[in-house]
């Protein structure tokens, strides 16, 4: 349980993250979304599938986040002769001790890299799997903890597709979110003339956070309230794409699990102590799209799973509830959760009287 006693963690939390966001701005010209996503996943505990055209910034993204934060970074570069090993190591044998002695791989670092991962083959694409979800590698029957914090930011193209072998569901379920960067306006593509034109802004980067500071703002987010009304328009979100009929398979428990995380980030990021359906909204298209399978039909129809994700959304109820009475029958005027009418109005529980969603009184404490 969070209470306005810990506001100073959430108060440390924008500021670093305020300090992250400028630094990555600085490289990646107008898609302050993208990279607001960009720090969502990497507080929610999370990976990020970067996919879109060549030439977008897709890995211009990946290394000005890891270059913000000084914490070790390995880039790999995915190739269809890479092997598993080069990934999480290998055991080699000492003749002097007589015994085997493991020499870690790329994946023994805070933020990894990986570049056009969809060029290796599927045998090393899972060489990534068991790092992803239980953050160890296993090797020989012992198994190596990887530093905190730990994220995989991996890009591929959507086109190019000769050469390259796709990623099974196991793989892309394990990433929190997928971002499409998407072509600069005019006015930033001029920006980025000015500023890439001569070097590289990537040489002038310089951390603007620690790693330990990331794992205490880790910790913030985890302490994030969220309501039981919060958590059931998750999981009813999650369960309406299993039954939907122009998709072939569903998303899985573990994408529950994941928007919830990010949804807390998302309300960290926002200064808030507390999640509402509205971060979850905002991140449902990202974190559950990549994860599911159109029927034949629906690819028939041009139906992608972007567009049944944002269906489901107009069609599932967002929650309604009326905020605690405080003792003696009062009704305190607290944002603990709301819903929203017709036409996009929000409004508190019925008949409650409470404040738009959202808006928070001073002095009063999350339950």
């Amino acid at each position: 349980m969070t209470t306005y006693d810990d506001r100073a963690s959430l108060t440390d939390l924008t500021t670093t993250a305020e300090r992250v966001r400028r630094s990555v701005e600085s490289v990646i010209e107008g898609k302050p979304e993208v990279v607001r996503l960009s720090l969502t996943v990497l507080l929610a505990e999370g990976h990020l599938l970067i996919e879109d055209v060549p030439g977008v910034g897709k890995t211009m993204l990946a290394k000005a986040l890891a270059r913000s934060i000084d914490c070790s970074v390995r880039r790999i570069q995915f190739t269809p002769d890479l092997l598993p090993s080069d990934i999480t190591g290998v055991s080699i044998y000492d003749q002097q001790r007589r015994e085997f002695e493991f020499k870690p791989g790329a994946i023994f670092a805070q933020i990894v890299i990986g570049d056009e991962i969809n060029r290796a083959s599927p045998k090393t694409q899972s060489a990534l799997l068991e790092s992803m979800e239980e953050r160890q590698v296993t090797m020989d029957g012992q198994s190596y903890e990887l530093p905190s914090p730990f994220m995989v930011v991996a890009t591929q193209n959507p086109v190019e597709m000769e050469g390259t072998y796709p990623l099974p569901e196991a793989q892309r379920d394990r990433f929190m979110a997928r971002v499409s960067i998407g072509y600069p306006s005019a006015e930033a593509e001029l920006r980025m003339l000015d500023v890439h034109g001569g070097v590289s802004p990537l040489d002038d980067l310089q951390p603007v956070a620690h790693a330990h500071d990331i794992v205490k703002l880790v910790d913030a987010v985890r302490a994030v309230h969220v309501s039981e009304a919060v958590r059931r328009y998750a999981v009813e979100l999650v369960a309406a794409t299993r039954t939907h009929p122009d998709l072939r398979l569903g998303a899985s428990p573990r994408a529950t699990l994941h928007l919830l995380r990010a949804a807390k980030a998302s309300a960290a990021l926002s200064g808030r102590d507390y999640a509402l359906p509205d971060d979850v909204q905002a991140l449902a298209v990202a974190v559950l799209a990549h994860r599911l399978l159109p029927t034949a039909q629906a690819q028939m129809n041009r139906r992608t799973s972007e567009q049944v994700v944002r269906d489901i959304l107009q069609r599932t109820p967002v929650p309604t509830a009326a905020p605690p009475a405080a003792p003696g029958g009062q009704v305190p005027g607290s944002p603990l959760s709301g819903g929203r009418m017709p036409g996009g109005q929000v409004h508190g529980g019925p008949g409650s009287g409470a404040p738009l969603y959202g808006q928070q009184q001073p002095g009063v404490r999350r339950l």
